[in-house]
């Protein structure tokens, strides 16, 4: 008899195949048959209308302190993954050196907008080096598997001291400990190293993180201290990306090692054109292992009275009256006609923000969620379009919009990628075979972002919903969002519904999938704030054989744990494939 039986589902397997009606059959933690399955389970699920996928594997999170006490990792364990792999952007939590702690608390709060309070009091700091973190992620039970990269800004704050984000050049001793501590992170099982280069990324003290100005010999020695291994993947975040001096050594450690590349792009040039696809397609052509990565869609700050920004957020009257109070607070502030005349009189004193605000011309790009979110918008749904239909300035639209929904509304502000008000440089890319699906950020940017959901949206907005221009297949969707994302990582034994791979799975009511408009919770160590996207439509996830999740309800189950790179996965031969 099976552990587990699930009968009558429409599978999309994740290799890309047409989706056809089956059964599939777990044993333990294995997937044991699919197709038609004669045997029965000890539990069975009925999954007749419903999708069967493959559980998703996210590339790019920030859980590197929430995983140390949150058996959950929500908000992505609840939008289907079963993968998560952190450590990205060059920030992390090993090595450190005892005292030095705060430093990299500061660096993540800095960078991925966690409060550093909560990282504070919920870590604890029971490593020195990389491998001692490996361990003791691995000794907490989790609803979903986890990964990590050794991040650069660790490795040089460890070497380098108070020097390691100032413009000090390490020298060929320095650089070789750098390396010697990637190598030790990677040999012990980190699925590879991570680096930032982008001036967006700063601490909180508003200094670039460390490695952002490092030499081409630093990044080259850094990844080449991998070579001969058989895992090791290369993360970076770049401002440079395809320009030549970056480009060069980028492509040199890839034919020297053959080990994979993943790029991630962040100046407004990288989202308009043919950059990144002519970067994927240059990879492509000369077989490196190169592969950018893009999101579903662009990143989105996200206004509103409940997260950390909006337009009225640097007003003299605001600062001064309404930035401390509880919600009700500014809510009944807000409702004073002279506080409102005395914010629409007013101009912004943060700095950079006036000139971003010219005109009004930013609230043109600024769109109310509701409570069912359109992330591919017209121009005349933004605030300004709103306002403009209504005979008003942008900001009074503004400012009544803000109070909607008792000041729970929120509103999407794309970053990237949006200047003709579609999705279609997305649709470009998204499908280029070396372009890789990641950019979920879960764990991170709590006060502003909330897209850990991006599996689910990818799923319904590019397979069932847009209107806007084409959509996707589901079976390509599914291959990107599993397959694709496991192998770049190396992880063989996850990603595809087949005999011998890990039972990841997920059953979905696809027609009821939705996602509702992110919410503020006080739910982090010392009572921080984050911004959550709440899902529908996730019937069960399945993590190594246990039901985790039912009908968005935690089942209780900790069967995850910590993937450690280089171990393959072990494919069932057909005597251990018959039921028991």
């Amino acid at each position: 008899m099976y552990d587990l039986v699930i009968r009558g589902g429409t599978i999309v397997d994740g290799t890309g195949a047409p989706a056809f009606v089956g059964d599939i059959a777990i044993a333990a933690d294995k997937i044991l048959e699919v197709g038609a399955v004669a045997g029965r389970g000890r539990r069975e699920i009925d999954a007749r209308g419903l999708l069967v996928t493959p559980g998703w594997v996210d590339i790019h999170t920030h859980y590197d302190g929430q995983a140390t006490w949150d058996p959950l990792l929500a908000p992505s364990s609840w939008h289907g993954v079963t993968t998560a792999i952190m450590g990205n952007c060059g920030v992390g939590f090993a090595p450190v050196r005892p005292g030095a702690e705060g430093f990299l608390i500061e660096l993540m709060e800095g960078v991925e907008d966690i409060p550093g309070s909560a990282l504070a009091e919920g870590i604890d700091w029971k490593w020195e080096s990389f491998p001692e973190y490996l361990d003791a992620l691995g000794a907490k039970p989790r609803a979903i598997d986890i990964g990590a990269h050794v991040p650069h800004g660790a490795v040089r704050a460890y070497v380098l001291g108070d020097r390691c984000n100032t413009d000090y050049e390490p020298d060929a001793d320095e650089i070789a400990q750098m390396a010697a501590l990637v190598r030790e992170g990677v040999e012990a099982g980190a699925l590879g190293f991570s680096t930032s280069r982008t001036l967006l990324h700063k601490d909180k003290h508003g200094v670039h993180v460390p490695g952002t100005f490092a030499g081409s010999d630093e990044m080259l020695a850094l990844g080449l201290s991998m070579k001969g291994l058989k895992h090791g993947v290369f993360e970076m975040v770049s401002d440079h990306l395809g320009e030549d001096d970056e480009w060069t050594w980028v492509k040199g450690f890839a034919h020297q090692t053959g080990l994979p590349v993943t790029l991630v792009a962040t100046s407004a040039g990288a989202y308009e054109g043919d950059r990144m696809y002519n970067i994927a397609e240059e990879a492509r052509r000369q077989g490196m292992d190169i592969r950018p990565q893009i999101a579903g869609r662009p990143t989105g700050i996200l206004h509103g009275l409940t997260s950390s920004f909006h337009v009225f957020i640097g007003h003299p009257t605001y600062r001064r009256l309404l930035a401390d109070l509880p919600l009700e607070g500014k809510l009944e502030a807000m409702r004073r006609p002279e506080v409102r005349a005395a914010l629409l009189s007013e101009e912004t004193e943060l700095k950079g923000l006036a000139t971003a605000f010219g005109a009004e011309g930013l609230l043109w790009r600024v769109f109310p969620l509701g409570e069912r979110p359109d992330y591919e918008p017209d121009r005349e749904q933004s605030v300004a379009g709103l306002a403009e239909a209504a005979g008003v300035a942008p900001t009074e639209m503004m400012y009544d919009l803000l109070m909607r929904d008792g000041g729970r509304e929120l509103f999407y502000q794309p970053l990237g990628g949006y200047m003709s008000y579609n999705f279609d440089f997305f649709r470009r890319n998204m499908q280029h075979p070396n372009v890789l699906f990641g950019l979920s950020d879960g764990g991170a940017h709590c006060g502003v972002i909330a897209d850990a959901g991006m599996p689910t949206f990818i799923l319904t907005h590019w397979a069932r919903d847009r209107t806007k221009g084409e959509q996707f297949p589901l079976e390509f969707l599914v291959r990107k969002l599993t397959s694709d994302t496991a192998r770049a990582y190396g992880l063989h034994d996850r990603g595809q519904l087949r005999p011998g791979q890990l039972a990841d799975l997920n059953v979905i009511d696809f027609a009821a999938l939705r996602l509702h408009r992110p919410e503020a919770v006080q739910d982090l160590p010392a009572g921080g704030q984050r911004l959550v996207q709440r899902v529908e439509g996730y019937r069960y996830t399945v993590k190594s054989g246990e039901v985790t999740f039912e009908d968005g309800r935690f089942t209780g189950a900790l069967p995850g744990g910590l993937i450690r790179g280089g171990r393959e996965a072990v494919i069932l031969g057909e005597a251990e494939m018959s039921p028991a």
